[in-house]
């Protein structure tokens, strides 16, 4: 296959692939299975490995594939993206109608949309490309995450309409979404976010967009900001036609020819919206004609054509009948209250989280009280306070125990942290999560062993600990349902495969507490031998780049634990590799051309892939970050470099092409 045969199919299959992202992502109807979807992914992949030069930004491979950043540049918006007025009852959104009324002569239309909670966000397309995203600010400047918001599917990278175009919506975290955010993070020992729109915010402003994508944030769109309207004469027919395009816009918006119907439409929603799997906090109504919203105008902060309505906060009385614990996969001790059911916003609660000693200690809660309850943006639901005027003198404190309730370990609270954990590695109850966590794409990576498959292994009993994955044999996988011969092959091909990994991912699916895959990867270079690892001290840690006191302590109290250091004599006596094997940092060059500097890389080069060109960057001594600054000592472009060449020239900033990149290799 030639270049320009490649460049064919790899459009044929852009164009096939977002039409399959459209459908399974917007519609909700997809047209194929999703082994279809990654066959053609996967070939499209390969295709753009072979010609990297034709990786384009709208490509579905690209929808990860940014470098983390080193900070968000700042976004002026032409068209301001205002806050709108409340309203808060009936006759609010009566008082609304009758100024709107004053201000026009004409029969005016209402269109009611739901009110999703999460981050305002605009969207760029220029030539029918999405070039750039921004969060709403302050209304007048916001900052860019266009690399995040290419993570989430339901966006498109391409659109029918080659003018340029300013769209205007809002992130959201699904429910679905959320819970597994916040259950991860407990686990974590981490606080767990608030609310969805709590959640969505934070995660727009990662740095990394791989931690943007991993927590599956949706959209939907429902205005314009610069955009000439053309034939389009009303709000209604802007959201048709923004679907039209491949736009995800919410389908229960509503015309409305009176207030009343309004109101109704309020009413309606105000009941059905628990049964949304998105969180809504209210409704937004706007006048429909476009030409009567410009007719009436502006305030100086918000639109006259338009107001949001507010649901109102329910709580309800219950009483908590006792407290119970569970164990997360990193060992955090999480208390949960059990209650009388209750029926919160729509849906019956006998369950709520509590989070932590700490909290519970904070608002003095004990078993028996009555106590507040509501959902934590409609979700989750919460303790919000005891009720203390109901208290009989028959409640009784809670102390969190000081061993584990499912290993009987001693319990440990790590400086800084709110959570009590236990650090057993063979703890029943944190062990088939761990087991998950360990084969996992970066981790120990062993393709077969996913999920389901693991779950059942720990069923059976043919797996307990880490080190068990290494003593599995051939007869006892094939006596398991779904287990043909040809998959237990591969998959014991694959576990043995992983036996040769680096030693930064089985650092990183060891699952120790505060080390990522980014901390695993800088101890391993450093280090270079688990045992030289396992004998570093506090004062060692520390010195390492990268490495706080958080991360070190944690490390060290890990590696002091008798069943951990078992646990790597049984798996270095099984043959798995306990040694670093990239480009150690004794072994690199002392002083080279890149020692001691920052390079951002830009554009398409023809002999390196970025990746590549990172690693060998910054295995001679060179820090490769993701924008351009004064702090930069050289910008390395490629072909079609665009805005961080031109940014590289202002600054004065030194710039190579890729012939002098390979020059300075002397590859």
């Amino acid at each position: 296959m030639n270049k320009q045969q490649a460049q064919e199919k790899i459009d044929a299959l852009k164009e096939l692939l977002n039409q399959y992202g459209y459908e399974y992502y917007v519609l909700d109807k997809p047209s194929v299975p999703d082994s279809e979807y990654d066959e053609k992914l996967q070939e499209l992949r390969k295709l753009e490995e072979a010609y990297p030069e034709l990786i384009t930004a709208d490509s579905p491979t690209q929808r990860i594939g940014a470098e983390p950043l080193a900070a968000f540049q700042k976004v002026q918006h032409n068209v301001p993206m205002l806050s709108l007025g409340n309203a808060f009852n009936a006759g609010d959104l009566r008082d609304f109608d009758r100024r709107v009324r004053e201000g026009t002569d004409q029969p005016v239309t209402y269109v009611c949309e739901l009110k999703i909670d999460g981050l305002a966000i605009s969207l760029l397309y220029e030539d029918g490309k999405f070039t750039r995203g921004a969060t709403r600010g302050d209304g007048t400047t916001g900052e860019d995450i266009t690399s995040n918001l290419r993570t989430i599917r339901s966006i498109p990278l391409t659109i029918k309409d080659t003018e340029t175009i300013e769209v205007r919506g809002e992130a959201y975290m699904p429910h679905k979404s959320f819970l597994a955010l916040n259950k991860k993070r407990e686990e974590n020992g981490e606080e767990p976010f608030a609310n969805p729109r709590n959640a969505a915010a934070g995660s727009l402003r990662q740095l990394d967009p791989k931690i943007a994508a991993e927590r599956n944030l949706d959209i939907f769109l429902y205005g314009v900001g610069e955009w000439e309207a053309g034939a389009i004469e009303s709000h209604s027919e802007r959201l048709e036609y923004l679907q039209q395009l491949g736009f995800k816009t919410n389908p229960e918006w509503r015309r409305c020819q009176t207030i009343e119907a309004v109101i109704e439409y309020v009413e309606y929603w105000t009941a059905e919206r628990p049964n949304l799997h998105y969180e809504i906090d209210g409704i937004v109504v706007k006048v429909d004609n476009l030409d009567q919203q410009e007719e009436l105008g502006y305030t100086a902060k918000s639109p006259r054509w338009a107001i949001a309505y507010k649901f109102p906060a329910e709580e309800v009385i219950t009483t908590l009948q006792d407290i119970e614990l569970s164990v997360g996969r990193t060992g955090v001790i999480t208390p949960t209250a059990v209650l009388d059911a209750v029926k919160v916003a729509g849906t019956t609660v006998k369950r709520a989280s509590l989070h932590n000693e700490d909290l519970i200690r904070a608002k003095d809660i004990r078993i028996g009280d009555k106590v507040v309850i509501k959902k934590a943006g409609d979700i989750i639901p919460e303790v919000v306070r005891i009720v203390e005027e109901k208290r009989t003198g028959n409640e009784q404190e809670f102390h969190m125990p000081t061993e584990c309730p499912a290993c009987g370990s001693e319990l440990v609270r790590l400086e800084g942290e709110v959570a009590l954990r236990c650090i057993n590695p063979n703890c029943p109850a944190q062990l088939k999560e761990g087991l998950i966590h360990f084969v996992s794409r970066n981790a120990m990576n062993i393709d077969g062993l996913g999920e389901k498959v693991i779950i059942q292994l720990f069923q059976e009993k043919l797996i307990h600990t880490i080190a068990d994955i290494y003593r599995l044999k051939r007869d006892e996988l094939l006596n398991l349902e779904r287990m043909g011969e040809k998959s237990v092959d591969n998959l014991l091909q694959a576990i043995e495969a992983s036996k040769t990994n680096s030693l930064e991912r089985l650092l990183f699916g060891l699952g120790i507490r505060f080390v990522g895959a980014k901390a695993a990867k800088t101890l391993a270079e450093q280090f270079e031998t688990m045992e030289k690892l396992q004998h570093a001290t506090l004062d060692d840690l520390i010195a390492v780049d990268e490495i706080g006191e958080k991360m070190a302590d944690s490390i060290v109290q890990y590696f002091s634990e008798e069943e951990v250091m078992d646990l790597l004599k049984e798996l270095s006596g099984l043959g798995v590799n306990m040694e670093y094997k990239g480009i150690k940092r004794s072994e690199q060059t002392a002083d080279t051309i890149f020692s001691g500097k920052t390079i951002v890389l830009t554009g398409k080069m023809e002999h390196y892939t970025r990746p590549e060109a990172k690693e060998i960057i910054e295995n001679m001594g060179g820090t490769v970050t993701g924008s351009v600054s004064k702090k930069t000592d050289i910008v390395i472009a490629g072909e079609d470099a665009g805005s961080k060449y031109e940014k590289a020239q202002k600054l004065g900033v030194t710039i190579w092409d890729e012939q002098q990149l390979k020059e300075a290799l002397d590859v």
